[in-house]
């Protein structure tokens, strides 16, 4: 299959250092009460919680038979974690060699005990637990971030900017050599409508191609909830977005394969988007009852 532009010569480098603090367990599906105001009476934000020079990040990235992906997945993220960020790939079971290539490139590598319950959210969720980061950083197993450090230094400088940001996410592009008239169409849609959602109407929304969140706010609203088989990055922000706010950050972009659309074609991707996203506002539910893995 066609690769990413991604970097494919991978760089050996000092453990990261760790500090002391756990991260705490989350209930799934349980949603907080606690206000953005509460949040900030209680204890001053800054973009560097955690160290007293640079914030730490922590990138997720789900992952279930990614074999063909997540080797240059990793290899792209190598500038981040030489920069004293981390890579934790949260691995759902998988049956191929993901979890053997990770497990050379990534600082972590944590796996389902109980494939049988696997979804999207609970290996995000998982990762979560396992990540030191002052900042979580969800991406994809097939996304590709152009200039990673130089990116991070975007996306925590925007946080730095509004003490009041819990979560950025921004633009949405196939990779070049790879993107349809349909892809560029389409993603540019949503593109607008994340950007509408977020700087304008401020009820947030987010696609699970990326997404980065205050490590704390994601804690005290208890993690995406694991009972939604899909839909659980826009069910996430739009909390999110109650809680504190939401920004779509026109400076970031990420890439990726477009697999879905180019293996079920944009008229079913767009009819699964539309009645999970109907489900979800009127049932509070998935419509799906699974979310078919694309490789």
């Amino acid at each position: 299959m066609d690769r990413l532009p991604y970097v494919h010569r991978l760089l050996l480098r000092k453990p990261l250092s760790r500090d002391k603090r756990g991260a705490s367990d989350n209930d799934g599906h349980s949603v907080r009460s606690a206000s953005c105001r509460d949040y900030l009476r209680r204890e001053p934000i800054s973009p560097y919680e955690g160290h007293p020079k640079q914030a730490m990040i922590s990138v997720i990235i789900p992952t279930l038979n990614e074999e063909k992906i997540i080797g240059d997945t990793l290899a792209n993220l190598q500038g981040l974690r030489r920069a004293g960020h981390e890579v934790i790939v949260s691995d759902s079971a998988s049956t191929d060699r993901t979890r053997e290539i990770a497990g050379r490139h990534a600082d972590a590598v944590l796996v389902e005990p109980q494939p049988e319950k696997r979804t999207i959210a609970r290996g995000k969720n998982r990762g979560a637990r396992g990540a030191h980061g002052d900042f979580l950083i969800f991406i994809d197993a097939d996304v590709a971030i152009p200039d990673p450090p130089e990116f991070a230094k975007t996306a925590l400088s925007a946080f730095s900017e509004n003490p009041r940001l819990v979560g950025l996410t921004g633009y949405l592009k196939v990779s070049p050599g790879q993107a349809t008239l349909a892809d560029r169409f389409f993603f540019g849609v949503v593109n607008i409508v994340h950007r509408l959602n977020n700087n304008v109407l401020g009820i947030g929304s987010a696609s699970g191609e990326f997404q980065m969140i205050r490590a704390r706010a994601f804690r005290e609203l208890g993690g995406y909830r694991e009972d939604l088989v899909v839909t659980e990055d826009n069910e996430f922000f739009h909390r999110l977005a109650k809680f504190g706010q939401t920004r779509f950050e026109p400076r970031l972009t990420v890439y990726h394969t477009g697999r879905r659309p180019h293996a079920l074609g944009w008229p079913r991707v767009l009819f699964e988007w539309v009645r999970n996203d109907l489900s979800l506002k009127f049932r509070n539910r998935s419509a799906s009852k699974e979310w078919s893995a694309i490789r």
